[in-house]
């Protein structure tokens, strides 16, 4: 009998270890580092290398995604962002050498309870009525990556007033119809200044996962495209 009360009381806390495993753990860490200063423009008529047989291509806002995962000690909640846009920039039909640039509506935020995305929306977290935008724009992307990726993207972050320089791994796929990216990767929101900690007894974590699903239809279909 003390060992059925035992096994009892232990029941809820096992379950509570369970559900707070951390979703950021195996995930690649992106690396992060103060933005450096704004490229001096080109003189006027002169184009910069990258751009010889360039192909842009802006991103299916119905089909692109920016997704996050966020956790807690007793949870998790996932969520993304439903106003995407962008582009892609091929180099001579490749990704390496092109650009990658991501524009995400903040207010799109939406996740599993409402009452979260209200909060999430206020001050305490991405405080949308003085940071209504985030942007992504990649400084190079080179073939490679951390568990089997593609390509390594590097860029600039701009998200809640903060500029930082990041880099981290992406699968890309250039295809006769389209190009398509995806990425996952956790980052530390206290390096943005979202630093709310939480509840005493149920603390938020600081690593949040990101989840990047990109697709751009090409104009052209076929041979060498």
């Amino acid at each position: 009998m003390a060992n059925l009360r035992f096994a009892l009381f232990a029941l809820p806390a096992l379950l509570s270890l369970a559900a707070c495993e951390d979703p950021a753990k195996d995930a690649p860490k992106a690396t992060v580092q103060t933005a450096g200063p704004a490229a001096k423009p080109a003189a006027v008529g002169a184009m910069p290398a990258s751009t010889a047989g360039a192909e842009t291509l802006a991103l299916d806002t119905a089909t692109s995604t920016v997704g996050f995962v966020g956790s807690k000690v007793t949870g998790k909640h996932e969520g993304k962002f439903e106003k995407v846009s962008g582009s892609i920039t091929l180099a001579g039909g490749k990704a390496e050498g092109g650009k990658i640039v991501i524009d995400v509506d903040v207010a799109s935020l939406k996740t599993d309870q409402e009452k979260l995305d209200t909060h999430l929306k206020s001050p305490d977290f991405f405080d949308v009525p003085k940071f209504p935008s985030a942007k992504f724009t990649s400084t190079e992307i080179k073939a490679g990556g951390e568990k089997g990726a593609t390509d390594t993207i590097t860029g600039e972050l701009d998200l809640h007033g903060e500029k930082k320089t990041i880099s981290f791994p992406a699968t890309i796929v250039v295809a006769g119809d389209s190009v398509s990216g995806t990425a996952e990767f956790s980052i530390n929101r206290k390096d943005f200044k979202i630093v709310y900690p939480g509840k005493p007894d149920d603390l938020i974590r600081d690593d949040v996962v990101l989840k990047l699903s990109l697709k751009a239809p090409r104009q052209h279909k076929g041979a060498g495209w």
